[in-house]
């Protein structure tokens, strides 16, 4: 499967800070249809980190599926503005994640990420949440 475009929606949780976490993400065709979906345990993270995570899993699968665009939605507006070069990573653990984002951008054609609120982000937080359980 060759996808051109795909949206991708990502979220991570986690139950103290750090405590045990989890991501979740979907990744739709252009026409809004899923392609496939993401709901794992990550082990023990902050939220920052399986935030990160999620986003980094969801683009690893979506150039594994071919695409070559993402336009990827996030509600960790932290997440959003140090991908987008609004804030510095200043923390020792986001850097090596924020590293792979970067790494992953860098091998698509397109890329844009953008801060949403959390009630427009209910899929892969529902995604997120079924894998803590």
């Amino acid at each position: 499967m060759k996808l051109n475009r795909v949206i991708i929606h990502a979220d991570g949780a986690s139950l103290g800070n750090p405590g045990p976490a989890a991501i979740g993400a979907t990744i739709k065709d252009e026409q809004g249809r899923l392609v496939a979906s993401i709901s794992q345990r990550i082990g023990t993270a902050t939220n920052n980190q399986a935030e990160y995570r999620a986003l980094i899993a969801a683009l690893e699968k979506a150039t594994r599926l071919g695409t070559s665009q993402a336009n990827i939605y996030l509600d960790s507006e932290l997440v959003v503005r140090q991908i987008n070069g609004q804030y510095r990573v200043k923390r020792a653990t986001l850097k090596p994640l924020y590293q792979r984002v970067k790494q992953l951008q860098s091998r698509l054609a397109g890329f844009t990420i953008t801060h949403i609120p959390r009630q427009q982000n209910t899929e892969a937080h529902h995604l997120a949440a079924l894998a803590l359980r």
